[in-house]
């Protein structure tokens, strides 16, 4: 509850709880608690409406990139809003803004990859590869090819389609999915494979797994697989070497198209505009993005497409027929003035090499609190990171759901001056790019007092 003494404080805290319904909101809390009020922002930091500072250990979710309260994105914002603050681009029409930054994304995507579609965010996006995907066989008179394969815990947004995709169970709960459309193969998560099992033959396994997956289903009923470099929401989840080339190769054996969900991962988050390619070594037909694209500034998300995809949904399907996919707000010029800005902060400043150097000193930091009793795996890569709490390091045995050991660290660090985000057992990171030496040292102190005083409550409580 707000213990605020400021009025106006207290009428916002109470505003929001009566009428605000928050993206994955824990109700059988937030009825008492209410929600912080953010007010202000500076670089790593954000501001509540008391004044109290705190470094944002998640980025906003994992998107404010080039930190916050950036002048000359405030200026460019503004100055597109005095030259034209929308138009549509149905049919053909189109904005400075929109047509520039097609063309900047084309030139960093990998390979053919030369074709954008806007949307608002990353659910829409992968919503887009869906529908595209689909008429893109139709086209070819491939009608059967509609099924889509995912990865359990893998995650691809709340759209109805896009959760369908998700294979985080949890967010399944109490909502429906189109279980029909869509599988799910197991998640390719090394630290939960069998003792004794090499990572070879883990990647063997899983690899197996996506083919007997596409011969069970049929190859001329699977239209998409997706799969994101590094998982994310699912507990930033590495996969073994060569997964991602090899799954790749499957795909192309069963002409399948292969879907890179890189709504996290583009844009600097692993130090390069785009992961795939410089990451992991695959060029995909589909790139979805968004997050990064504008580090959060205003919503932008987009589908970029290989050259092979459009030359076919470039045609006429028939005498008349237009192209009809499409949203009001695609395109948004105001969006994409944001989203060209962003890139160009992010290349004159070498956020991504910033990152490859100071991302690594990140990793070393926070995978020095192994050492802690209840950390049982410190994964990712650099601004990508997640620590995975558990009971039995040995083992690798969870701590009772009820012990709420993710939100007791996010609590602890919040009163420390930190955010991190709980994920059930696990916390992730995921901070801007911004991030100086002093500010991992402080993020990663914090992180362990924050440990070390949970792990006390936990005993005191009876779960360890």
């Amino acid at each position: 509850m707000s213990d605020s003494k400021n009025p106006e404080m207290q009428n916002i805290w109470q505003q929001d709880k009566d009428h605000y319904i928050h993206p994955w909101t824990d109700f059988s809390t937030f009825h008492e608690t209410g929600s912080m009020v953010l007010a202000d922002s500076d670089n790593a930091h954000v501001i509540d409406f008391e004044g109290r500072s705190y470094l944002d250990g998640i980025g906003g979710l994992w998107c404010v990139n080039i930190g916050y309260a950036r002048e000359e994105m405030a200026e460019a914002i503004a100055d597109q809003v005095r030259k034209i603050p929308y138009y549509s681009c149905f049919g053909h029409h189109t904005t400075i803004p929109a047509a520039k930054l097609a063309a900047k994304l084309a030139e960093l995507a990998p390979g053919n990859l030369n074709h954008v579609f806007y949307g608002c965010g990353g659910s829409v996006a992968n919503d887009t590869a869906v529908r595209l995907i689909h008429f893109y066989f139709n086209q070819l008179g491939k009608r059967s090819k509609k099924k889509i394969i995912s990865r359990i815990d893998g995650y691809h947004g709340s759209t109805y389609m896009a959760m369908s995709i998700t294979g985080v169970q949890a967010d399944h709960i109490g909502f429906d999915i189109h279980e029909e459309l869509v599988h799910h193969i197991s998640c390719p998560n090394p630290y939960r494979r069998p003792e004794g099992q090499t990572l070879e033959d883990f990647c063997d396994e899983k690899v197996k797994e996506l083919e007997d997956k596409i011969i069970e289903l049929g190859p001329d009923n699977v239209a998409a697989f997706f799969a994101e470099p590094i998982m994310g929401a699912g507990g930033v989840i590495v996969p073994p070497p060569g997964y991602h080339k090899r799954t790749l190769e499957i795909c192309r054996k069963y002409d399948v198209k292969y879907v890179s969900d890189e709504v996290v991962t583009a844009f600097g988050r692993l130090g390069h505009m785009f992961a795939s390619e410089k990451e992991f070594e695959i060029v995909p037909d589909v790139i979805t993005c968004a997050k990064g694209l504008t580090s959060g500034y205003l919503p932008l998300g987009a589908t970029i497409l290989s050259d092979d995809i459009y030359e076919v949904i470039s045609k006429p399907q028939a005498e008349g027929a237009i192209f009809t996919h499409g949203f009001t707000y695609s395109g948004h010029p105001v969006s994409c003035a944001a989203g060209l800005k962003n890139i160009e902060i992010m290349e004159r400043e070498d956020l991504c090499g910033r990152v490859q150097d100071l991302g690594a000193y990140f990793e070393e930091q926070l995978k020095s609190l192994c050492d802690l009793p209840i950390v049982g795996d410190v994964r990712g890569r650099k601004y990508m990171m997640c620590i995975e709490n558990v009971a039995d390091k040995e083992t690798k045995a969870l701590l009772d759901g009820k012990a709420r050991v993710g939100n007791r660290i996010a609590d602890h660090c919040q009163r420390r001056g930190l955010i991190v985000r709980p994920l059930g057992h696990m916390n992730v990171l995921s901070p801007p790019l911004t991030l100086s030496k002093e500010h991992i040292d402080f993020l990663v102190a914090t992180l362990r007092e924050s440990i070390e005083a949970t792990t006390e409550d936990l005993k005191n409580d009876g779960y360890l």
